[in-house]
């Protein structure tokens, strides 16, 4: 099966000719230029334009043409298969592939899994520790020293790690 990976929400329809107002789950909103078709609820829609602006894009879909059939993909996630994503810049790195992801440290100790990613200005990771508590960190460049997605690691500075982390009670 490919994977899907959400890359926004619709929140409503805007105007009368079927667009669709989308809140977008990237930190570089152009991208969405360059997808050719979304999938909706397992239902897969061809693109016809987008328009970005304002935090927001307005995304027009083949067969999504007047406000009585947007108004039904409300609140729906626009989903994209992996494979059809345009390729991102070099030191990025999707969500779902640093899920999971091994923490280890430059002193060679393992810290944890990756459990979540939050979005913000600076993405906050949250890591399952080996001693079952819950630690965040903000993914700093001073701080990463290593991420290897094919095997799954993350290596960061031990020292680094101890000022900017903190555990959940």
């Amino acid at each position: 099966m490919e994977e899907l990976i959400k890359i926004g929400l619709i929140v409503k329809p805007q105007g009368i000719k079927g667009q669709l107002k989308v809140t977008p789950y990237t930190d570089d909103i152009n991208r969405f230029k360059k997808i050719k078709q979304v999938v909706i609820e397992n239902q897969i829609y061809r693109v016809t334009n987008v328009i970005v602006g304002g935090g927001f894009l307005l995304l027009s879909l083949f067969g999504v043409e007047d406000r009585n059939l947007a108004e039904t993909l409300r609140n729906k996630y626009v989903c994209v298969y992996k494979k059809d994503l345009p390729p991102i810049k070099k030191d990025t790195y999707f969500i779902i592939d640093v899920i999971g992801c091994k923490i280890l440290t430059d002193l060679g100790e393992e810290i944890g899994t990756v459990t979540d990613v939050t979005s913000a200005r600076t993405d906050i990771f949250t890591v399952n520790t080996c001693d079952g508590r819950v630690m965040r960190f903000p993914f700093l460049k001073d701080l990463v020293i290593n991420v290897d997605i094919p095997s799954k690691t993350i290596t960061l500075s031990a020292k680094r790690l101890g000022e900017v982390s903190c555990y959940e009670n």
